[in-house]
C-alpha cells in the first residue's frame, strides 16, 4: 500500500526522537497503521544537525515552507514550537489540505481556537497528543476512553520541572534558588527557566485539557498562573508536618458558576498517589461520574516519550486518513456544534481550603484576635500548628490549615489580619486540594 508521507519541521530533541523510533518501530508502527508511514522531508535551520540525525534516508531543507508547500506530502509534523512562524506554518499547512500533527502546547492553548476551526474547515486533521504530558497518552484518554463520563475535575502535575525542584526541595531542605541551580545543570530546566517555574507551560496544558474535559473553547488567557518561585522551604517542611506535600497543580473544575482553570502551589495529602510523585514525572488525575478517580503516569518529556505520542498521532491520522471527516473523532472532544462557551470563573469565586503561615509576635491575645477575624468571614479551621519560639526570639510561626472557604473570603481575612500589630510580615497562602 502506498506510504503516507510525512514533513517535519524541526529535528532538534523531540524531532530527532521521532525520526528515530518511527525509523527503529517501522514494521510495527505499519501493522498498526495499515501502511507504512515515512518521513520524506525535514525542514531545520541546523542543517548540519539535520543531516548528522537523518542521514541520505529523508531530503533534508532550511525553509519549511518548502514543505508544507509540497504536494507529496501527506501529514505535516510542527516541533518547532513558539506563537510565531509555527502558526504561519500550521495554518499554511490546513490550507493545502494536509494534516497536521503538533506537540505546541503554547500554540493550540492559545490559537487552538482558530486552528481548530480553519482544520474543520478544509476537513483535516490536527493531532496533539505530545502537547500535554509527553508521552501520557491523556488527551486520548479524555477525548476517547473517558466519552461515557461527564468529567468533573482534572488535577495534574503536568511540568517535569518544577516537580523535580519540588521534590529536591523536600528531601534536602534547600531553597528554591538553590535547587533551581542544579535542575539547570542536569538539564531539567532551561537557562532561563520563566515559562516552566511561573506556571506558564503547565497552564498552556492545563489551558487544553479543559476545553477537551469539558467541551469548551481555549481559555488560556484568563486562566490563573501562579508558580513556585516564591515558595519557601519552610512551608514545604510545614505542610509535612501536617501530612501533605506541596505540588504545583494545574486544577479544572466545571461548577455550577461556570469553570475553574488554575495553576499553583498546592498541598495534597500526602497518602495520595499523585502526592507521591517525585522528580521529572508527570501524572495527571482525572475524575469521571462513572469511573471515578483514574490516574496518567508517566514521562512527561525526552526525545523518545515525546515522540511517542507524536507518532501514535500519526498512526491514528494515517488511519483515519481517506475517512469521512464527519466520522472522526472531534478535536476536542465534543461534536463542534455542541462546544460551548462556559465562563471562566475568577480566582475570588472559586472554593477550597487553604494553609496560612503567619510571622507573629509571642505575646498573649495574638491567636484569639486572628481566630475571631477568621470568624467573622466564617473560615473554620481544621489544624494548627504553633511553633515553639528558641530561647531570646520575640516572634514564632503560626500555621493553619481551613476548611473550604471562598477565596474571596480568604482575602477580606487575610486582609484584616495583616493590618494586626502584632503581624510582623506578609501573610503566606497556599491552596489546599484533597482530590477526592
Amino acid at each position: 500500500m502506498k506510504p503516507i508521507n510525512v514533513g517535519l519541521l524541526g529535528i532538534g530533541t523531540v524531532g530527532g526522537g521521532t525520526f528515530t523510533v518511527l525509523d527503529r518501530n517501522a514494521a510495527e508502527i505499519t501493522r498498526r497503521a495499515g501502511r507504512p508511514i515515512r518521513i520524506t522531508k525535514v525542514a531545520d535551520k541546523n542543517l548540519a544537525l539535520a543531516k548528522q540525525v537523518v542521514g541520505d534516508r529523508a531530503e533534508i531543507t532550511d525553509d519549511a515552507f518548502a514543505v508544507v508547500e509540497d504536494p507529496s506530502i501527506d501529514i505535516v509534523v510542527e516541533l518547532i514550537g513558539g506563537y510565531g512562524v509555527a502558526k504561519e506554518l500550521v495554518l499554511r499547512a490546513i490550507a493545502n489540505g494536509k494534516h497536521v500533527v503538533t506537540a505546541n502546547k503554547a500554540l493550540l492553548a492559545v490559537h487552538g481556537n482558530e486552528i481548530f476551526a480553519a482544520a474543520r474547515d478544509k476537513g483535516v486533521m490536527v493531532g496533539f497528543e505530545a502537547a500535554v504530558a509527553g508521552g501520557i497518552p491523556i488527551i486520548k484518554a479524555l477525548r476517547e476512553g473517558l466519552s461515557a463520563n461527564r468529567i468533573e475535575w482534572i488535577a495534574g502535575i503536568i511540568n517535569g520541572t518544577t516537580n523535580f525542584i519540588l521534590s529536591e526541595m523536600r528531601d534536602k531542605g534547600l531553597s528554591f534558588a538553590e535547587v533551581l541551580v542544579e535542575a539547570q545543570r542536569l538539564g531539567y530546566a532551561e537557562a532561563d527557566p520563566t515559562f516552566d517555574v511561573e506556571g506558564v507551560d503547565a497552564a498552556h496544558k492545563l489551558t487544553i485539557m479543559s476545553a477537551i474535559a469539558f467541551g469548551i473553547p481555549m481559555h488560556f488567557a484568563e486562566a490563573h498562573v501562579e508558580g513556585i518561585s516564591q515558595l519557601a522551604a519552610d512551608d514545604i517542611k510545614y505542610a509535612e508536618q501536617l501530612g501533605y506535600r506541596i505540588k504545583l497543580l494545574g486544577i479544572t473544575r466545571r461548577t455550577d458558576e461556570g469553570v475553574e482553570l488554575r495553576v499553583h502551589p498546592t498541598l495534597i495529602p500526602a497518602k495520595r498517589l499523585i502526592a507521591n510523585v517525585e522528580g521529572a514525572m508527570n501524572a495527571v488525575l482525572v475524575k469521571g461520574d462513572a469511573v471515578g478517580p483514574t490516574l496518567y503516569y508517566g514521562k512527561g518529556a525526552g526525545a523518545e516519550p515525546t515522540a511517542s505520542s507524536v507518532i501514535a498521532d500519526l498512526v491514528d491520522v494515517t488511519r483515519m486518513h481517506t475517512a469521512d471527516p464527519e466520522h472522526r473523532v472531534p478535536h476536542l472532544a465534543f461534536q463542534p456544534d455542541a462546544v460551548v462557551d462556559l465562563p471562566i470563573l475568577p480566582l475570588a469565586e472559586i472554593t477550597t481550603s487553604y494553609y496560612l503561615r503567619l510571622r507573629v509576635e509571642d505575646k498573649p491575645g495574638v491567636l484569639a484576635d486572628i481566630t475571631r477575624i477568621l470568624a467573622e468571614q466564617h473560615i473554620s479551621i481544621d489544624a494548627m500548628i504553633q511553633r515553639e519560639p528558641g530561647e531570646g526570639e520575640e516572634q514564632t510561626d503560626i500555621i493553619m490549615l481551613t476548611h473550604q472557604t471562598r477565596e474571596k473570603q480568604i482575602d477580606a481575612a487575610i486582609a484584616k489580619i495583616e493590618a494586626l500589630s502584632a503581624v510582623r510580615a506578609p501573610l503566606i497562602r497556599l491552596r489546599l486540594e484533597e482530590l477526592l
